[in-house]
């Protein structure tokens, strides 16, 4: 795909599709390839398995095309499950996660006799000591604590039946952490791992040829709204006027928030439109959105951002609390997917579903590392937004 100027477009586009990728890559800065460069797009019914996604699948997870398949089709399947499996969990619920090995979801309860209703709905069930609203309320304890540098973060792991907290590597013995973990303890159920750095944002200094700046901070776009688009909040404050690449005016951030939360929404105008698309960066076919339905926990998604482009992973955890220095970030979705500055604000998308957009992480694209995404319902109902959607 080559870079250019974005065109503010006088004449109709003939058909939907058609101009639902060139709309979208010119709301991203970009130019469009042409028609006979750019690969069929996917049927509705086959849309989270286009051969773009298996690559990136097959490249980031070690899975054969097969597997890649086989994957996504049980991912979509457990999605289906998890709200009937948590209903039949009644007050026991403990959590659930999407089993890759197994391709199924597997829901925690605490009532033995709910094991059986569970089952039922098409989910597997495990006997844990801990509910999820116990674990959740631990948490909530958790998060009221001023956290000091060396603790990188902490959510529910379900699976693990307790609260994570995540302590930089080489800081556990560190007086300020050591207090905060006592005091974590006190909370309830707590396990401390050990994580490799740091969380940082991913926001960077002004380049050239990347989706939008705002100032001196280029970030990414990340799914397309009615009258705009969603992003991170870190990426700019209310008012704030956002340029694309070439510098011509797209709009304004119409709403921010970080820390606490790192999500933000940019009306539009000036001649760009918003479409349901995910930019693919040529890696991938351009990725239409067609809902947003959380994956779960275990669940692969996929990363589109403007400095590393298109990166896959898995879904490590939910509603985790990010300890950045510029304060704690809560309700956060982490990742085993690599980012760099640059990518703040980008796509995070689960086969054609919307998850959230790119908040920050540690590591890089070379050696590896983990992200956090803001989750996208999230945002939509904090502003009263609509995804636009296919």
């Amino acid at each position: 795909m080559t870079e250019g100027n974005p065109v503010r477009r006088t004449t109709i586009l003939r058909t939907a599709l058609s101009s639902a990728l060139l709309l979208a890559t010119a709301a991203l800065g970009f130019t469009p390839a042409s028609a006979a460069d750019r690969p069929a797009a996917p049927s509705r019914a086959d849309a989270s398995l286009s051969p773009g996604l298996l690559t990136a699948m097959r490249r980031d997870l070690g899975l054969t095309e097969e597997q890649a398949v086989d994957r996504l089709r049980a991912e979509t399947a457990a999605r289906g499950v998890e709200g009937p499996a948590r209903r039949a969990a009644g007050a026991s619920y403990g959590g659930s996660w999407f089993e890759a090995d197994s391709g199924r979801l597997t829901v925690a309860v605490t009532d033995r006799a709910r094991r059986a209703a569970v089952e039922a709905t098409g989910a597997d069930a495990v006997l844990v000591r801990h509910t999820a609203r116990q674990l959740d309320a631990a948490k909530a304890r958790i998060d009221r604590l001023e956290a000091p540098a060396g603790v990188a973060s902490w959510h529910v792991d379900p699976e693990a039946n307790t609260v994570a907290v995540h302590v930089v590597e080489g800081h556990r013995d560190d007086p300020g952490v050591r207090a905060f973990v006592a005091r974590a303890h006190r909370a309830g159920p707590v396990t401390v791992r050990t994580t490799g750095d740091a969380p940082r944002t991913f926001a960077a200094g002004t380049v050239g040829g990347d989706p939008y700046y705002t100032g001196n901070v280029r970030c990414s776009i990340g799914f397309s709204v009615h009258g705009g688009f969603v992003t991170a909040g870190h990426c700019g404050s209310p008012g704030a006027a956002v340029h694309g690449w070439d510098r011509s005016y797209i709009g304004t951030f119409q709403g921010s928030s970080f820390p606490e939360n790192d999500y933000a929404w940019v009306s539009v105008g000036s001649g760009w439109w918003t479409v349901p698309v995910v930019l693919g960066w040529g890696t991938v076919p351009d990725q239409l959105v067609r809902g947003s339905a959380e994956a779960p926990v275990g669940a692969s998604v996929c990363r589109s951002g403007s400095t590393t482009r298109w990166h896959c992973g898995a879904v490590l955890a939910k509603n985790e609390t990010v300890n950045y220095s510029q304060g704690a970030v809560r309700q956060m979705t982490k990742t085993s997917v690599c980012a760099e500055p640059g990518d703040s604000g980008g796509s995070f998308i689960s086969g054609d579903q919307a998850q959230g957009v790119t908040s920050g992480g540690w590591g890089n694209c070379s050696g590896g590392g983990q992200t956090w995404h803001q989750p996208v319902n999230e945002i939509l109902n904090r502003y009263g937004l609509r995804l636009h959607t296919t």
